[in-house]
């Protein structure tokens, strides 16, 4: 690869990204003018040609935000609320995109993968055994064209020897599976490359040397599980996520000694007994059988669980007990 070319082409982008940008302020402004009665009016269309736009200046993160207002006005109570609030959260980001080369380096790079442009591995390696912790595929909001969205399969892993708890990411093509997949419970052997400003502590696989899958019922040899915290120490690390990434969907946290119960209607929490503090399951968890298969597990104690958490509440994605068998729940 010709390093020279390279440089432009991101230049480029970089142009294109910038006006794209400087278009979207000023749409957001004149929603600001025009008031929450005015969008509403407009409804999802205005939305989705200003995506459009987006789209061609190369800024995908823009566009899947973008993309996202055009449903906030007429979903029903505090949707107007919410629209307000991502478009703060919007025009910040604009604004940081805008003066990116006055920002901190960490934040600079979280601003790039916002709005979209690749995401590339810095620091120094971490090898390590890796945990399996959970693997779950969702569909990527940005459009490629004919409602055709590619498959994000995200794996969490921890390291023995580290301690580190990481995201891996994985994509497939519309309508195909992404390529890697990794047997939740078993031990992959490999050396990791940390992103920089992901607020999920994203990392690359690199050298793989080996995947120890886990024997039925249990884990593989070797294998260590995250310690567990508070709900306490779990919410004022999603405090400190957010106020280093606004735009985050979320943060990864292990809670010790929780009691999962259902409250009703399919919803449900896990509690902490010796507090009384709980946190509600986040609204896309209480589908299918894994909320009662979580409930189910612990049987009315305390258990260890693992999980997303964001500002609609908790994904549990994997549970275990006293014998450190993890359970997937994605």
């Amino acid at each position: 690869m010709d390093p020279e070319a390279a440089r432009r082409r991101a230049e480029r982008r970089a142009a294109r990204v910038t006006a794209g940008a400087g278009e979207l302020r000023e749409r957001l402004a004149d929603v600001l003018r025009g008031g929450l009665a005015a969008a509403e009016r407009e409804g999802a269309a205005a939305w989705e040609e200003t995506a459009a736009r987006m789209v061609d200046a190369q800024a995908p993160g823009l566009a899947a935000r973008v993309r996202g207002l055009g449903a906030l006005p007429g979903a029903g109570p505090g949707g107007a609320a919410r629209l307000v609030e991502e478009c703060a959260l919007l025009h910040l980001l604009v604004g940081g995109w805008l003066r990116r080369d006055a920002l901190p380096a960490p934040l600079a790079a979280t601003v790039r993968t916002r709005v979209g442009l690749p995401s590339v591995p810095r620091g120094e390696p971490v090898p390590d055994r890796w945990l399996v912790l959970a693997q779950h595929d969702h569909q990527d909001p940005y459009d490629r064209g004919g409602g055709a969205r590619l498959t994000v399969r995200r794996i969490w892993v921890h390291g023995a020897g580290s301690g580190r708890t990481g995201l891996v990411l994985s994509y497939g093509a519309p309508g195909r599976a992404p390529e890697l997949s990794l047997p939740v419970g078993g031990v992959v052997a490999a050396t990791a490359l940390p992103h920089p400003g992901a607020a999920w502590s994203r990392l690359d696989l690199g050298e793989v040397r080996g995947v120890t899958p886990p024997p039925p019922g249990g884990r593989a040899p070797g294998a260590r599980v995250p310690a567990g915290g508070s709900v306490a120490a779990a919410l004022a690390g999603y405090g400190a996520t957010v106020a280093a990434d606004p735009w985050t969907e979320g943060r990864a946290v292990t809670l010790a000694g929780v009691v999962p119960v259902l409250t009703g209607e399919g919803r449900g929490q896990v509690v902490e007994p010796s507090t009384g503090r709980a946190l509600p399951f986040a609204p896309e968890f209480p589908r299918g059988a894994a909320p009662w298969r979580l409930v189910a597990f612990a049987g009315g104690t305390g258990v260890t669980v693992f999980g997303e958490l964001g500002h609609t509440g908790l994904r549990p994605l994997a549970v275990w007990g006293a014998d450190g068998v993890v359970v997937p729940l994605g």
